[in-house]
């Protein structure tokens, strides 16, 4: 295949891909949707009154049967929209000239951020029962792909020199996969306060499916601490070393690597709270999302807001080929 060729077929998978993701989206609201009529039904069934027919039990589990169906195609359109977006990352990679790795520019970190959020959500439903998880996720990956192809689109071009390394492959890698286990971590958190905040209202529809308050901040701390050795690993040991590499210093004091910086610092406060100060429920889910907040300033608003970074590559909307770093 021609680079051409790998260029429309990623932009083809990323637009096939984000097709996917929304009929997934739509599983996951007509399970939603399925979810408070068994909840109805239940109601009817206990009603008894002489204007209303009462669900037989037959009826509620054949309901019931839809709404795990349901589920199920959800996260089946959502595993076939993974391997899409892997795809379109291939593509993109291959469209290059010589071929690089996806992640460039901002579109292509987009593309990759996203994918690796989606895929992990995939594994880790399993080993951490994160379905009930699946319309957020959905939702999220699909609002950042839409922004990365309206508003973060760059044509294919070489790397830049201080990007062309494979110490980039090592040193990204395990920050895209951090930042992916990170958002899991932080929307988990955002679902407890939620959760909490409901009181002792009837759990009903997709809340019905949400673990209880003691799961969700054990769940949200297993995957905070899942991804903080491998964001140590990237901001702490070989983000230095390829800095080192591609500017002769190990720390610039860049506005990047400051917030990189606070990121791991307000994680760290999370998990020592978390396992010594007995910080635990509301207190430990708020300092999560501060660190969410950090992480993601740190992905998409240094690029925008900082003219002195060395990493503004990653910002750029111009042809990356024009740029001097």
């Amino acid at each position: 295949m021609t680079d051409a060729a790998w260029s429309t077929l990623s932009n083809q998978a990323v637009a096939a891909a984000a097709v996917v993701y929304f009929l997934a989206l739509l599983a996951y609201v007509v399970e939603w949707s399925s979810l408070r009529q068994v909840d109805r039904s239940k109601v009817l069934a206990g009603s008894g009154g002489p204007e209303v027919e009462p669900a037989s039990d037959a009826e509620v589990d054949k309901h019931r049967d839809r709404v795990a169906m349901f589920g199920r195609l959800g996260l089946l359109l959502t595993a076939i929209a993974v391997v899409i977006h892997f795809v379109a990352l291939l593509g993109r990679g291959m469209s290059a000239d010589p071929n690089r790795v996806p992640w460039g520019n901002m579109y292509e970190f987009t593309l990759a951020g996203t994918f690796v959020v989606a895929a992990l959500f995939l594994v880790m439903s399993r080993r951490y029962a994160l379905d009930w998880l699946g319309p957020v996720v959905v939702t999220f990956v699909l609002a950042l792909l839409m922004i990365a192809v309206v508003w973060l689109y760059d044509p294919v071009g070489p790397l830049p020199e201080a990007l062309d390394s494979y110490w980039l492959v090592i040193h990204v890698v395990s920050a895209i996969v951090a930042t992916g286990a990170f958002t899991l971590g932080g929307m988990t958190s955002a679902t407890y306060l939620l959760k909490r905040r409901r009181g002792d209202r009837a759990e009903t529809g997709l809340w019905a499916r949400v673990p209880s308050l003691d799961k969700l901040d054990l769940m949200s701390y297993r995957i905070h601490a899942f991804a903080f050795p491998v964001w140590t690993f990237a901001v702490l040991i070989t983000g230095p070393i390829w800095a080192h590499q591609a500017w002769s210093s190990y720390w610039n004091w860049d506005p990047k690597e400051v917030w990189a910086f606070i990121t791991w610092v307000v994680y760290a406060a999370y998990l020592h709270a978390r396992t010594t100060a007995g910080w635990r429920g509301r207190n430990a889910a708020i300092l999560a999302l501060v660190g969410t907040a950090t992480l993601w300033f740190n992905f998409i608003g240094i690029n925008y807001f900082s003219s002195s970074s060395q990493h503004s590559y990653a910002g750029a909307t111009a042809p990356i080929s024009q740029l001097d770093r």
